[in-house]
């Protein structure tokens, strides 16, 4: 089934040249690790954006399917492809409805990326779909704040024009509940302050850890 893209021409540019470099200066990459670290088989990375991922996939991983919906950073994601420690094949898709067959795949990653999808319910189903049995969902994700004021200004900010501007971020989401109640089991949660600031921000409030599904799911 052919995919739509998502283009946010704007946000692709601003991502690529600033956010990214920022976040890799705030010190994400070993964020990035720790959330690759043990994976083996097959991988499905979904909103893999420019595939600043790509490069710290551990050798037991025998292939990676990146799927990215905005054009500008899926052409940046095919380049850094090629020079990944692993087989990464990059494609047009988007998370509420994966080009790929049911369970098919070891290992699913979101990496930043379900604070953005259209639809979390529908990303997280269609990322039950194509998991294997037993397989895992490994996560890195900035979600709902700790603390009343900061979730009061985190629902005015996604009031706003935010995720329209933010290539649809949304700050606010409780993305842990949403896991557990699309059937899968946290097995690994850490919940922490990325980048550590003087002055608390609105998407500050990281997780990062391992969902499973359970060996007798179904889709």
């Amino acid at each position: 089934m052919a995919q739509q893209s998502v283009r946010h021409p704007l946000f692709a540019r601003y991502y690529a040249r600033v956010v990214g470099p920022g976040l890799e200066k705030a010190g994400i990459t070993r964020y990035r690790r720790r959330l690759l670290a043990e994976l083996s088989g097959s991988v499905l990375e979904i909103g893999a954006g420019n595939g600043l991922n790509f490069p710290h996939y551990p050798s037991e991983v025998r292939q990676v399917l990146a799927v990215e919906p905005e054009p500008r950073l899926r052409g940046l994601a095919e380049q850094a492809a090629r020079t990944a420690p692993v087989d990464v094949r990059v494609v047009d898709g988007r998370a509420e409805q994966l080009p790929v067959p049911d369970a098919s795949f070891d290992a699913v990653v979101a990496c930043l990326t379900l604070c953005s999808v259209a639809d979390q319910g529908a990303a997280l189903g269609e990322i039950r779909r194509v998991l294997r049995p037993g397989g895992r969902l490994r996560f890195f994700e900035h979600v709902r704040a700790d603390t009343p004021g900061m979730r009061r200004v985190q629902r005015a900010m996604d009031a706003t024009l935010w995720p329209l501007l933010a290539g649809g971020c949304h700050t606010g989401r409780d993305t842990r509940t949403a896991m557990a109640t699309a059937g899968f089991i946290l097995t690994q949660v850490e919940t922490f302050a990325f980048p550590e600031t003087r002055i608390p921000l609105p998407a500050a409030t990281h997780i990062l850890g391992t969902a499973e599904l359970p060996e007798e799911a179904g889709s």
